[in-house]
């Protein structure tokens, strides 16, 4: 018996030790953000669960989530950065772009990889010169484009108003070239409307909304700026048909408050909704019922539960990619960084993982870092309380979107004197 024990011990002592794979997670789940954070960072946190608890991890290696509270604060999320990165952290997702844009040189100086999904800095998407950042399956300006290509699938908009309502933020600027560039384009009058965060306190720009009659209006919001608008919209009795928002104005907080007054209002996604999925029964039986979830297990299906979700499967598929790659089952931030760059989502591959239609199909390179930049539309039904998807997943203006990636890239990469190439 004692010998038996002392050869188990000798062989464990010469095998690797499994590391575990780090994912941190920069959440809010306090501050003016948090309903919108919350839901987010349950849905990412919850999917590492279920990869442990019904497949032994990635790869026979368990995820471990680290999480660190931002309060949606660009200095406290830098802070988290530094306190995690020697963790052993595989990649950061930090759900904002202000806190992405102060990222983007650590990361780069680190070697760790940043995923920006549907957020952040748009011309990260040129990986020659964002060799560590990855902003798929889309981008802001794509999104920009998807709105007014909306607009026009209505009827022409040469001569029409379309109104800008935006969080005055690096995040609510991000479209404002885009949406200049398009107008020109297009024959349309842009409108810009800010709103300072949190946005609470909307009354003088409806009222200018309300005066200046805008045929459309499109909103790059965030947290309680989406749901005051939206009740500001149906106050000035605004169509909710004619008014549609980013992907982060479309979450169930945003609509609920104003009742049967949100029906009709549209949003982008980049992810289908609901939760008919095969993966959320795994969910609920391996994770939500056995006490494991991050949350209290009640948001399973709604728009930004799904979102995070989306987010570590993503992580996940590179992860994998990453192990195929170099062959090894422990990960460093470089091998990881290669499997985001080689990262091909495919429909075979969703239908496998048990999200069948989920999202839209794409292939990750060294030249490009933000996928095809396909998005959707989703409206809200508010007699069922849901959201559903009236489009297809479509294209962007990649004539008007490109040469402003190249040309924001190019500048960034003279600032920061960084010489453009693939490894």
């Amino acid at each position: 018996m004692k010998l038996t024990t002392l050869a188990v011990a000798a062989v464990m002592a010469a095998s690797p030790v499994m590391a575990d794979l780090v994912f941190p997670s920069l959440s809010y789940r306090t501050g003016p953000y948090a309903a919108n954070g919350i839901p987010f960072a349950d849905g990412y946190e919850d999917y590492f669960t279920l990869l442990n608890e019904r497949d032994g991890g990635i790869g026979g290696v368990p995820a471990k989530v680290i999480e660190c509270e931002t309060g949606y604060n660009t200095e406290k999320g830098v802070e988290c950065y530094e306190a995690t990165k020697g963790e052993g952290a595989l990649i950061y997702q930090p759900l904002s772009t202000g806190i992405t844009y102060q990222l983007i040189p650590k990361v780069t100086a680190d070697g760790i990889p940043l995923h920006t999904m549907g957020y952040g800095r748009t011309s990260a998407k040129n990986g020659e010169i964002f060799s560590n950042v990855f902003n798929y399956p889309a981008n802001y300006w794509d999104g920009a484009s998807h709105a007014v290509n909306h607009i026009m699938s209505q009827g022409d908009i040469s001569g029409k108003k379309i109104a800008l309502v935006y969080h005055n933020s690096a995040y609510g600027k991000e479209p404002i070239r885009t949406l200049e560039e398009l107008s020109k384009k297009h024959g349309f009058e842009l409108m810009l409307v800010p709103v300072d965060h949190p946005g609470q306190e909307q009354k003088s720009q409806w009222l200018q909304i309300r005066q200046q009659k805008p045929d459309n209006v499109i909103m790059y919001g965030w947290g309680v700026m989406n749901q005051v608008a939206i009740q500001e919209a149906a106050n000035i009795r605004y169509p909710m048909e004619n008014f549609i928002g980013i992907w982060w104005s479309g979450s169930e907080n945003d609509v609920l408050p104003a009742g049967d007054r949100a029906n009709g209002y549209k949003a982008l996604t980049f992810h289908n909704l609901g939760d008919d999925y095969p993966v959320y029964a795994d969910l609920r039986k391996y994770v939500v019922d056995a006490g494991k979830a991050a949350g209290a297990g009640d948001q399973l299906g709604t728009a930004l539960y799904n979102r995070g979700m989306y987010a570590a499967m993503l992580a996940a598929e590179a992860a994998k990619t990453a192990q195929e790659l170099s062959g090894e089952k422990n990960l460093t931030p470089a091998m990881m960084r290669d499997g985001m760059e080689a990262l091909e989502m495919t429909e075979a591959k969703m239908a496998e993982i048990g999200l069948p239609g989920f999202g839209p199909e794409f292939k990750v390179s060294c030249q490009n870092h933000g996928g095809n930049g396909l998005g959707a539309v989703a409206q809200w039904d508010a007699a069922a309380k849901k959201w559903s998807l009236i489009t297809g997943y479509e294209g962007s203006d990649q004539d008007v979107i490109q040469p402003l990636i190249d040309e924001d890239s190019a500048a960034f990469a003279a600032e920061a004197g960084i010489e453009a190439g693939c490894k």
